[in-house]
């Protein structure tokens, strides 16, 4: 069979570089032992893979992303996120599906004061009084 030439793939992709790093690319996966889409007849991996490409027994787009994935050096994964953490809280609900850890925790009251009349009560505080070495 006749060597390919340049002008033979271009039509089907048409950067001259990117043509040069996807048949490069192929030249390597042939190398490595990927499987042949056409036949050798004795040339060497880059041409084969420019005749692949100029064929079309493989796509370039395929070329492109495999050649993408080769060169990525962190691949993102999607996971789940982590779930949240429900916020405890003091209505009866919460109480029902909060598990009582030990029967100390039942025991613990706390002080509900409105708004308002912790307002009041930091109006009515004093500051406190200078002491004498306070004052020099």
């Amino acid at each position: 069979m006749a060597r390919v030439t340049v002008e033979d793939c271009i039509e089907k992709v048409e950067n001259r570089f990117e043509l040069v790093l996807l048949a490069s690319h192929r030249a390597r996966l042939l190398a490595a032992g990927a499987p042949l889409t056409v036949d050798r007849d004795r040339d060497k991996n880059p041409v084969v893979a420019l005749r692949e490409i100029g064929d079309e027994t493989i796509t370039a787009d395929d070329l492109k992303e495999q050649l993408i994935h080769s060169l990525q050096k962190y691949v993102e994964v999607d996971e789940p996120e982590a779930e949240t953490v429900p916020l405890l809280s003091s209505s009866p609900a919460a109480a029902a599906v909060a598990p009582q850890s030990s029967s100390d925790d039942a025991s613990v009251q706390f002080d509900r004061m409105s708004e308002e009349d912790l307002l009041r009560g930091l109006e009515n505080l004093a500051p406190p009084a200078e002491t004498d070495d306070e004052a020099e």
